[in-house]
């Protein structure tokens, strides 16, 4: 099975970002987004294992007018397998979810994952009504990944990146949930406590 590198695929949409949001699933989704360079308008979520998606899609329904990216790790998409029937509900035409998929549970010890055996999210969220999903395996797909990205969809989008199997050094965010919420409510221009 070919694969790519995770943290030069992320990099590559971080770096076409153009303003939106990021909200990171636990563990190295959140390492792969802080190498890529710490921001603002990241939101690095701890302990909330499976929360990822749906604190995106509440920030995008919050946010309609900014583009909310969501990127995640195959485990906590499992863990959170009803949030994608609950985000093609919604339909928001701003949120678009990134799988970062390496068929293995990384944070605890690198057993498979169920997307091994044959669960493929792409397909579940385009049977549950997506905009848009794809499975990707190269660098030059995340490309013109980056570039559709930056066009409006039509509902919420995802895409599923194969990444190599791998535990690469952590990049670690500030760990401060207090601290990291404070500077993105700054960043839109709300009220910190």
């Amino acid at each position: 099975m070919t694969t790519m590198d995770r943290r030069q695929a992320v990099k590559k949409l971080l770096d076409a970002r153009q303003g939106a949001l990021v909200v990171t699933g636990l563990g190295s989704p959140s390492y792969d987004v802080h190498a890529a360079g710490d921001r603002d308008d990241n939101y690095y979520l701890w302990g909330a294992m499976g929360g990822a998606a749906l604190v995106g899609l509440g920030l995008a329904q919050a946010q309609p007018e900014k583009r909310v990216i969501v990127i995640t790790g195959d485990g906590e998409q499992l863990m959170a397998f009803g949030s994608i029937a609950t985000i093609a509900v919604a339909r928001p035409e701003n949120l678009d979810l990134i799988v970062l998929d390496n068929q293995h549970f990384g944070e605890t010890g690198m057993q498979a994952s169920h997307t091994g055996s044959g669960i493929a999210f792409d397909r579940i969220a385009a049977a549950a009504g997506f905009a848009e999903t794809a499975e990707l395996r190269s660098l030059e797909e995340v490309d013109k990944l980056a570039e559709k990205l930056k066009e409006h969809a039509g509902g919420p989008r995802l895409f599923v990146l194969k990444i190599a199997a791998e535990n690469l050094p952590r990049s670690l965010p500030p760990r401060d949930a207090t601290f990291v919420k404070n500077r993105f409510r700054a960043h839109l221009g709300l009220a910190t406590c």
